[in-house]
């Protein structure tokens, strides 16, 4: 597994209840260009339309070798996941209220492109805050330990 881009914000913005993973329909230009790691989650988001997953405003850089003159570096592109999911997957969106958000743009073994994308809700500052804390202390405690 050769992460492509990851999403650093998500852990530290959201709490997650779920994490799918999903293909994604790009084109071959495009999976070239993820290839040299020109992709980036950053401010993206995934959406539901017609009963699909889709994901929004993800960043990927255009090939230099290709000739597609309008190419569209933050098009939507379609997520590939079973109906049983999507069903589970809106079914907890629209009873819930939480939302949809990219964790790690990826390779597989097989060398296809995957999104690992997570269900969760929002943090509060103070959740926040907390998460900082823990951090924090984790840090200072394996200090303590290494010293001993």
């Amino acid at each position: 597994m050769k992460i492509i881009a990851a999403n650093s914000r998500a852990n530290f913005d959201f709490l997650f209840s779920d994490k799918f993973d999903a293909g994604i329909v790009l084109s071959g230009a495009e999976v070239k260009s993820l290839r040299f790691n020109t992709g980036s989650l950053r401010g993206s988001y995934i959406m539901e339309k017609d009963g699909e997953l889709w994901l929004s405003n993800c960043f990927i850089k255009k090939y230099n070798n290709t000739n597609d003159k309008s190419y569209i570096p933050n098009r939507d592109r379609k997520l590939l996941v079973k109906r049983k999911q999507i069903n589970k997957i809106i079914g907890s969106l629209k009873q819930d209220g939480l939302s949809l958000v990219p964790i790690n743009l990826y390779f597989s073994n097989k060398g296809l492109a995957k999104l690992l994308f997570g269900v969760g809700k929002g943090k509060k500052k103070y959740d926040k805050r907390q998460s900082i804390k823990e951090k924090d202390w984790n840090i200072k405690k394996s200090r303590i330990l290494k010293n001993n």
